[in-house]
């Protein structure tokens, strides 16, 4: 059978099974290794409110929530492109990388 990416679409090397993670927009059950993982700053303050405490000189903490996509929901929201049949077997060091 013909190998698609170097890595096989994973990122585990030589360690064996991974655990699985859900897919945060469709629920699908997915390694950790091959799950894209999507980390985003949020505040817990209303926009508006934060808005008028910045200008009053208030510093206003944000948490960083981690979500973890498949790879066809992060295609779809545009997190990973789809590439050239070159690059999918490259590394992400030489120019293959997200």
């Amino acid at each position: 059978m013909a190998k698609k990416r170097k890595s096989r679409g994973r990122g585990k090397g030589g360690k064996g099974r991974s655990d699985a993670v859900q897919c945060y927009n469709c629920g699908a059950l997915i390694p950790r290794d091959k799950a894209i993982k999507v980390e985003k700053p949020v505040s817990l303050v209303d926009p508006m409110l934060a808005k008028e405490l910045k200008k009053a000189g208030t510093f206003i903490p944000k948490t960083v929530t981690t979500r973890y996509l498949c790879v066809s929901c992060a295609v779809h929201f545009g997190i990973v492109k789809v590439r050239a049949r070159e690059e999918r077997k490259l590394p992400p060091t030489q120019g293959g990388g997200f």
